[in-house]
């Protein structure tokens, strides 16, 4: 991975986790902070443990662009069927950057869309990955999203030849989805919810040339 020239613009990362979303910004030319409320010891850029909202709350502005990827786990399939209960942070996440004043998106999965404004997905495929990982993200324009031609291996089971595979749960292979993924850095818990860096990367090419065109 060759990230681009610095372009002088700072990004702050919400609810970073290991940093998949925060890597592609690296790699569009931004400086990257990085926030979450548990220790991430495999985040590769600079990282603040505390509270998210708290955190942006009183530091947001002091960044160019902000990115949050609120807990999914409220609107997840698995999480429903096991009658847990998780807090929605959409909303307050939203109100928290948007008094920032600065550029934001929120990121998160398919099930969430119905909480997401006007929300556009991006698909691994359509960034030449081998497998079905579809994200939300409430801002910009997606690229061109292929039809799902190849099969998905079952969750769980070792990619077969000509599918696509399931990054999710206790999934096979950890070193072929960091490759595919391109998170050389993660473990399985990072991987099975990251957002590959590709995505992001698009994102902040295309946040940096809007950014071009105000200042112009």
């Amino acid at each position: 991975m060759t990230a681009a020239l610095p372009n002088g613009l700072r990004v702050l990362d919400l609810f970073c986790c290991q940093g998949g979303a925060s890597m592609g910004y690296h790699l569009a030319g931004f400086d990257v902070v990085g926030v979450d409320l548990a220790p991430q010891p495999r985040y590769p850029f600079r990282f603040i443990q505390a509270d998210a909202l708290a955190f942006v709350r009183e530091h947001g502005a002091d960044f160019d662009f902000i990115h949050a990827s609120p807990p999914c786990q409220r609107y997840t399939l698995a999480q429903r069927i096991q009658h847990r209960e998780h807090p929605d942070l959409i909303a307050p996440t939203r109100a928290a950057l948007e008094a920032t004043g600065r550029p934001w998106v929120i990121e998160n999965v398919e099930d969430a869309a119905a909480e997401l404004r006007e929300p556009v997905a991006l698909c691994a495929a359509a960034f030449g990955m081998r497998t079905y990982r579809h994200r939300l993200f409430e801002t910009f324009a997606s690229p061109r999203h292929p039809r799902h031609t190849a099969p998905l291996t079952k969750m769980g089971r070792p990619r077969a030849a000509g599918h696509f595979a399931h990054y999710v749960g206790n999934f096979s292979g950890v070193q072929e989805a960091r490759d595919d993924l391109r998170v050389p850095w993660m473990n399985r818990d990072g991987i099975r919810e990251c957002i590959p860096p590709a995505y992001t990367e698009h994102l902040g090419t295309a946040l940096y040339a809007s950014l071009l065109e105000v200042v112009a």
